[in-house]
């Protein structure tokens, strides 16, 4: 900034720096991110040894959040078990019933005279193959009831994995790496007034029937015993509600009420915060509800730039860019606070006046 004569100010909306943002001092003092830039909190809870009951008594959500070979591996042993379980107890009814020790025996169950056969016959029965080779006879009624149990249980079991399938095949956290956020978030001019924004868009052809955007500024304080105290404040964005058909911006103006009000481009070398912000929406293919979410650190905002344009209408299509999606580009912006934009840029009544050089602006102060 500049003065002439004592009586004007001139606001330099020249950007000539660069912020690269984060501590020089190695690990000491070194941020630690709520939220990674993936969605995910990285955030570990000590329980004590050996407690799974939170895991067992929701066992659904379990198997649905493992991956998908511990999964398969849980499923492979629960079939092979059972066919094992069962085939054991066909063959202690033959081998009580007589039938692994005389041929001539009428059997329980034909062609069962030992271990394997009773195995295999467990393993047909239950997976429905029916060779005809072996079958249950009307001698034993115990062999009778423990087919009807294994007829039960597989068909129980059958359910369980087919749901547990089609869950972690639908699940919402693979509809949300379909939708994202920007690389960074951007600081400029918008109608006069400083504003921080950063981009939203669908990657996929299928669009979203409706969503809502929020966005929360994360920050913590250092008790002296080492305990932290987290802090958690909302940010005003307009246009919360979205139908995101072709990729938005998302804008949350720096004005009186807003946390980062007070914020510079010098501050942000210094504080230490987190913006995270989230769109949850339903998607038009299923009608489940899904969410995606980021996180912007004070390296991530980068002040004085706007995205570039990635929108074009066509003749019968609008056209988007999508390798456009994180460009920026500079763009004139004022190197204040957007608390020490609003007072130098409208006159301060304290019994001295002070005016702006040039035109006046349209905007109206915000004092």
């Amino acid at each position: 900034m500049s003065t002439e004569r004592g009586q004007q100010v001139v606001i330099d909306t020249t950007c000539t720096t660069i912020h690269t943002l984060g501590r020089q001092n190695g690990s000491e003092g070194r941020w630690l991110r709520y939220m990674q830039k993936d969605g995910r909190f990285p955030v570990v809870f000590q329980k004590a040894p050996g407690d799974w009951s939170p895991y067992l008594m929701d066992i659904f959500t379990t198997l649905v959040e493992i991956r998908w070979r511990v999964m398969l591996l849980i499923f492979s042993l629960s079939y092979i078990l059972s066919w094992l379980f069962f085939g054991l107890c066909y063959w202690l009814i033959a081998y009580v019933h007589g039938d692994t020790d005389d041929v001539d025996n009428e059997p329980c169950v034909d062609n069962v005279r030992g271990f394997t056969g009773a195995f295999m016959f467990s393993m047909e029965t239950q997976a429905t193959i029916g060779y005809g080779f072996r079958g249950m006879t009307e001698n034993c009624i115990a062999a009778i009831i423990v087919v009807t149990v294994q007829d039960v249980f597989s068909c129980l079991l059958d359910t369980i994995v087919i749901g547990i399938v089609v869950a972690k095949m639908a699940s919402a956290r693979k509809r949300a790496q379909t939708v994202g956020f920007s690389n960074c978030a951007i600081v400029n001019l918008r109608d006069g007034v400083l504003c921080l924004s950063w981009r939203l868009g669908d990657f996929r052809g299928n669009h979203i029937l409706e969503g809502v955007v929020r966005a929360q500024l994360v920050s913590y304080v250092k008790k002296p015993l080492g305990s932290i105290v987290m802090s958690y404040q909302d940010l005003d964005i307009q246009n919360r509600d979205l139908v995101l058909a072709t990729p938005a911006t998302i804008v949350h103006k720096l004005e009186p009420g807003s946390p980062l009000y007070s914020l510079g481009p010098d501050d942000l070398l210094e504080d230490e915060f987190e913006l995270v912000v989230s769109f949850t929406y339903t998607g038009d293919s299923t009608g489940m509800l899904h969410q995606t979410r980021t996180s912007y650190t004070p390296a991530d905002i980068r002040w004085g730039q706007r995205f570039q344009d990635m929108l074009k209408l066509g003749k019968k299509h609008y056209k988007v860019d999508y390798a456009l999606f994180n460009e920026t580009t500079w763009v004139p912006v004022p190197q204040l606070s957007a608390e020490e934009y609003d007072r130098e840029r409208c006159p301060v009544e304290d019994g001295q006046s002070h005016s702006l050089t040039g035109p006046v602006s349209p905007f109206p102060c915000r004092i």
